[in-house]
């Protein structure tokens, strides 16, 4: 009995998608060592082995490639969050199980995509596109932030300015890390953590002994 044409064609799809990540990783791997505008397609299909056409094939320019290699790298973020939502935990460790996540997304192939790619010289449409994601992440960290203060697992503080430390320190890894690094990725988001996680322990008050009930003192910026 013959095969199932569907089963084919399942088959040539995955083949397709297992193809088109070679691509994308390739890219990111290019736009990590030379840059994004020292990078040509021509590179890109050379450290593949086949012709530019075929790198044409999956994506339709380079600036879509450092889009793609931008969302292989935020989309674990965005999971995170998602699943974050549905832990029944404080909201400090649901943060932190969010920040584990972009610790080693930043430390992945595709970490300077994720931080770099709002500078180049991309069209408006693009740049419109990667601050509305990387805006998403943001506000994800400050919502966290700002449950944390009101369930009493996280110190009072000014939500903005403390998303902006938290992502301003895990994206710097992205500039110096290296996958021959002594520490792998994870290891280094956890140790960020442990530093993170030192500064956002409720602290006992010294009048009472009591942990703070969460209300912040003064404005918080939004």
């Amino acid at each position: 009995m013959r095969g199932s044409p569907w089963r084919a064609s399942r088959e040539r799809a995955r083949d397709r998608q297992v193809k088109r990540e070679a691509v994308i990783r390739a890219a990111a791997h290019a736009f990590n060592r030379k840059g994004y505008h020292n990078t040509s397609l021509d590179d890109i299909a050379a450290a593949l082995k086949v012709s530019k056409p075929t790198v044409y094939y999956y994506v339709s320019n380079k600036e879509q490639l450092l889009f793609e290699c931008f969302v292989a790298g935020i989309e674990p973020i965005r999971t995170a969050f998602r699943k974050a939502r549905r832990l029944k935990a404080s909201a400090r460790e649901r943060l932190q199980a969010v920040l584990g996540h972009y610790g080693q997304a930043v430390a992945s192939e595709f970490g300077w995509c994720m931080v770099r790619a709002e500078d180049q010289d991309l069209s408006p449409a693009m740049s419109t596109h990667i601050k509305s994601l990387k805006s998403e992440i943001d506000q994800g960290i400050r919502r966290l932030l700002r449950e944390g203060v009101q369930d009493g697992s996280i110190h009072p503080c000014d939500p903005k300015m403390t998303a902006f430390a938290l992502a301003g320190a895990l994206n710097w890894i992205a500039h110096w890390y290296r996958e021959n690094q002594s520490m792998t990725g994870a290891q280094i988001a956890a140790a960020f953590i442990t530093v993170f996680e030192n500064g956002l322990i409720p602290r006992e008050s010294a009048e009472t002994g009591r942990r703070p009930e969460g209300r912040l003192a003064g404005r918080v910026a939004r």
